[in-house]
């Protein structure tokens, strides 16, 4: 079990696990899938903890705001594998909310609070969420597009 994973098997296998409407997919980089904001909990915990994958780091954990919706972004990484993925969940504008991964990985505990200082996206489940780099009293989120300076 020492070789790299297929990542087609990874999403296949991933699919079979979560069941219809767990909306994992391939993109055409072969390197990224795209998960359910309902599904990023158990997708995440089966990406960590079945030893078929052992994604046991997360790199790191950013966002895009694109035009129809902002989207967060998890590198994952295996150190027995030496492999990678890219976990993508795309989040609504105006109600800007998904379930902090932190309690599977501490290192996104720090990375989910620059997310929602910066992009506004609320991390359901944080353990502390609040700025991390603006004021407390800091008005807006200074990377979303629609952010104006007064």
């Amino acid at each position: 079990m020492d070789k790299k994973i297929d990542r087609m098997a990874l999403v296949e296998r991933l699919e079979a696990k979560m069941g219809p409407g767990a909306d994992v997919f391939e993109d055409n980089t072969h390197k990224s899938i795209r998960v359910s904001r309902v599904k990023l909990l158990e997708t995440m915990r089966e990406l960590k903890d079945n030893p078929l994958y052992e994604m046991d780091i997360l790199m790191n954990l950013s966002s895009v705001d694109y035009p129809e919706n902002l989207t967060v972004i998890y590198h994952l990484n295996s150190l027995r594998y030496q492999h990678h993925l890219t976990v993508k969940v795309e989040v609504s504008k105006d109600n800007p909310r998904i379930p902090s991964v932190s309690s599977i990985w501490k290192a996104a505990q720090a990375q989910e609070r620059e997310v929602f200082d910066l992009m506004g996206i609320i991390f359901d489940g944080h353990p502390y969420l609040r700025r991390i780099l603006l004021p407390d009293d800091f008005v807006g989120h200074p990377l979303r597009k629609d952010f104006h300076c007064s």
